[in-house]
This record gives C-alpha cells, sequence and structure tokens, in this order.
C-alpha cells in the first residue's frame, strides 16, 4: 500500500497514530510502528526528562519509524526540541502554534516536519512555512480542536484543492471504511487517535477506557473555545462547565473551575466525575479493548474489503 505518505515516513500503511496526552507513551507508539503504522509519542503530556526516557525506549522496542507530536504552546518547548534532536528522532508532528516558529530549524537537522491544521486558512499557513505534510483535523476528533466546527468530511477535499504536499485526515476515523473514505476525498493518509485509546498500550486508565466504549454518538462536545477548544465526554465536570456557561462568566471564572491537571485526572488517573475526559465523536464506534497490532490488522483488512466492494 505505497503512497505519498508511506514512502514520506517509510512505513507499510497510511495509518498514523495521534499522538494524545496521557494516552501515547513508547509502548502504544511502538505497537503501532511495529504493526506498520506510524506511532507517535505524545510530549504534550510529558516533562522533558520523561520525553527522552519515553525516546529512548521507543527505540529500544521497535526498529521501524516513528515520531513526536509538539505542541507548540509548550512551556519548555526549546528544551524539548533540544531533546528531539539528540535523540535522533527523525519525524515531528506540531500543533496548537505557528509552524513557522521550528520547522525550518528542525529540517535543517533531518527532521521531517508535519503540521495539524483545522482550516484551509492554516492549511495554507503551514504550506508556505516549509511543513513536508499536513495534518487537516474536523472538530469530530478529540481532544484539542480548532474553533472553525468544520467537519472532516468537508474540509478534506476544501484542504485537498489547495495545497501540493501531502495531506493526512484527522478526526472521526477508526475503521477501515473510515480511512477509505477519507482517501477517496483526496487524503494520503489518516491520523487516528480514539480507537487507540482504547487498545492494550495505551497508558489510558482502564476507567476511561471502559467509559470509551459506553460513549455513543451524543455523548461528546466541543466545549472551552475561550480557552482551548476540546471535546469531551459529558461527565459531572462537563455539566458543571455547562451551568456555569450559563452564568456568562468571565475567561478567568472558566479557568478557575478548569482548574489544573483535569486531564490526567480523567484520562491518565481515571477520575470519571471530576476529569477531563477528552475523546472524539467515533467512540460510538469503538467496543472492544485490543491490541493496537489487531486494530491496525483489522482497519486494513476492511479498508481492503470496503475498496474491492465499490471498484
Amino acid at each position: 500500500m505505497q503512497n505519498k505518505i508511506t514512502k514520506l515516513f517509510n512505513i507499510k500503511y497510511p495509518i498514523i497514530q495521534a499522538g494524545m496526552i496521557w494516552v501515547s507513551g513508547y509502548k502504544l507508539a511502538s505497537a503501532v510502528s511495529n504493526a506498520g503504522g506510524l506511532g507517535i509519542i505524545g510530549a504534550g503530556s510529558m516533562y522533558p526528562k520523561v520525553l527522552r526516557e519515553h525516546i529512548q525506549k521507543c527505540k529500544k522496542a521497535t526498529n521501524k519509524s516513528f515520531g513526536v507530536n509538539v505542541p507548540l504552546f509548550y512551556p519548555d518547548l526549546e528544551e524539548i526540541l533540544q531533546i528531539i534532536v539528540e535523540e535522533g528522532v527523525k519525524i515531528v508532528f506540531t500543533s496548537a502554534g505557528n509552524p513557522k516558529l521550528y520547522t525550518s530549524f528542525l529540517q535543517d537537522k533531518g527532521i521531517i516536519v508535519v503540521h495539524v491544521v483545522s482550516s484551509v486558512k492554516f492549511a495554507l499557513k503551514s504550506q508556505d512555512a516549509g511543513v513536508d505534510a499536513i495534518v487537516a483535523e474536523g472538530f469530530e476528533a478529540g481532544g484539542h480542536n480548532g474553533r472553525e466546527e468544520t467537519t472532516t468530511f468537508t474540509l478534506i477535499p476544501m484542504v485537498k484543492e489547495k495545497i501540493r504536499i501531502p495531506l493526512i485526515a484527522a478526526g472521526g476515523i477508526a475503521t477501515g471504511r473510515g480511512m477509505l473514505a477519507a482517501q477517496i476525498l483526496g487524503a494520503d493518509g489518516v491520523q487516528i487517535g480514539s480507537r487507540f485509546v482504547a487498545c492494550d498500550e495505551s497508558s489510558a486508565h482502564i476507567n476511561f477506557k471502559n467509559i470509551v466504549l459506553e460513549t455513543e454518538d451524543a455523548g461528546t462536545d466541543l466545549t472551552l473555545k475561550e480557552i482551548i477548544p476540546v471535546r469531551l465526554i459529558k461527565n459531572k465536570f462537563y455539566y458543571e462547565l455547562q451551568d456555569l456557561y450559563q452564568q456568562k462568566p468571565t475567561i478567568d471564572e472558566i479557568k478557575e473551575l478548569l482548574g489544573r491537571a483535569r486531564a490526567k485526572k480523567g484520562i491518565f488517573e481515571g477520575d470519571l466525575e471530576e476529569g477531563e475526559l477528552e475523546i472524539g465523536q467515533v467512540a460510538g464506534l469503538i467496543h472492544q479493548i485490543k491490541p493496537a497490532r489487531e486494530i491496525v490488522v483489522e482497519i486494513i483488512e476492511e479498508f481492503n474489503k470496503a475498496k474491492s466492494e465499490i471498484c
């Protein structure tokens, strides 16, 4: 299954595992890479020393390509990037910031740079910044998201129409049929997050994995747009937030309710009431926890079957 994305990353399948906070450690990244996709370590929830340990362990756990996702608002950003260079990481996905800041710096070190966007406008800015590929993420996606609320189904063909570089679709993709749909719309590969939350190698708490299995199509919402938009499962914390919105709060009042480490509390520690439970709308299609390799195999088998049915 060779195309622009598999050649760019030197992988077997054009499947990229999203670098999710509190989920994407070296165990998940190496498992996806060993299965033929591109595993990604999520630096967003790691102190610099912890990230270095995960990179070193990932290099021991796989001889395949893997990358690191770096949110550009990270407080220790320069130290993080220096660790990535020192450890010889060859692929970096950047997000939540200006791609012009570090793209050239990383590429000068021989690193492939991919930037995550949620609109045509930022896709063009990323291309102008010189990135090697773009992830276009629809608002169905879990975790931090764009304010535009453009769905993957409309975003991918609009971005494809405007850019020349490889395009990866994200948001609402968890199956082989979803992967095929993204390809038909113009994507060269897919980035999958939520499906890999519910796998054996995910570092998410078992409570969080189980509630993902229980979440249905209307079980999530995109909120906190005044700070950084995020898609959450509707739990006690979510409803407290909605009650606060009814009072027309200031941003400071929203931040006070949010507090610190809500995502860690929910995703990593398993507090299903007070935690921030980040997952995509596609959770309604996730019914079983299984190894990452089985997930990749299932996606590819379903992709090939679906493709044969329409050809």
